[in-house]
């Protein structure tokens, strides 16, 4: 884990010559590095910096990741991708599923991965690291290093959610709202930024494959009965995640547009 962000750093703090070969701002490019992907949709830019990794295809060239970081970017999915199975057999047997269910039906087979970089901001009160949102994804799993920043929102209050060494955080997605019919609900969050120094943290999320999947998710039919119809339309992932982008981060308005 301590790895993994020190192979953040690497990337983030090498000359800027190097990170030009990865910066683009299409979102479907596996490997990318670029500041706010929401640009031109935002009313007003994050204080941070992302690489961005799909693992949508498998098994990924491993020269298309950056070499100061490559050798930690695969090894760390590798340990991911268990953790994935873990947590799929919790969250269906939550849902008073068969543990496999989730897994079966494919909705967290890819993992993506950004890693973020939060800078020393002079002006922490005028601008965010990371404005309000939930994720287009299933589930998140997210490394912070020691500095935090982050915070969730419980009904009208931001809560500061502090790092453990050694730990994870784990994030409800838009997704697995729309699947179990809102019984879980998608995690609304932010970064503030700071003055103190730079803050570090990798995003693992948790989705079927942009590329591949054409599957259909809506409402899990065993979750559904007279009395709990379906609340939300079913959806692709592309379509999703287009959807999403489209908006930029705007809080969970992505997915409200999805209720029925």
């Amino acid at each position: 884990m301590e790895e993994m962000v020190r192979g953040t750093r690497r990337f983030h703090e090498q000359d800027d010559e190097a990170k030009a070969a990865f910066y683009s701002r299409d979102f479907m490019r596996p490997v990318r590095f670029n500041s706010n992907f929401d640009l031109y949709q935002a009313k007003a830019a994050n204080w941070r910096d992302t690489l961005s990794c799909f693992f949508d295809v498998d098994p990924m060239d491993p020269q298309e990741l950056p070499q100061v970081c490559r050798e930690i970017m695969l090894e760390y999915r590798k340990h991911m991708m268990t953790l994935t199975d873990t947590l799929s057999e919790i969250l269906s047997g939550a849902l008073g599923l068969e543990p496999g269910y989730l897994k079966r039906i494919n909705c967290m087979s890819t993992q993506s991965f950004a890693y973020h970089y939060y800078p020393q901001c002079p002006e922490p009160d005028r601008t965010l690291g990371a404005t309000k949102h939930s994720d287009p994804a299933f589930l998140t799993i997210l490394l912070q290093d020691d500095r935090g920043g982050l915070q969730v929102r419980y009904k009208d209050f931001w809560v500061d959610v502090m790092p453990v060494r050694g730990t994870f955080v784990v994030n409800i997605g838009d997704l697995l709202q729309l699947i179990t019919n809102g019984k879980f609900k998608s995690v609304e969050h932010r970064v503030l930024a700071s003055h103190s120094g730079t803050t570090l943290s990798v995003a693992c999320f948790l989705r079927p494959s942009l590329y591949t999947d054409d599957r259909v998710y809506g409402p899990i039919k065993e979750l559904l009965s007279e009395g709990e119809p379906p609340r939300y339309k079913g959806v692709r992932m592309r379509e999703y995640q287009q959807h999403y982008n489209a908006k930029g981060l705007a809080g969970k308005d992505a997915l409200k547009d999805f209720e029925l």
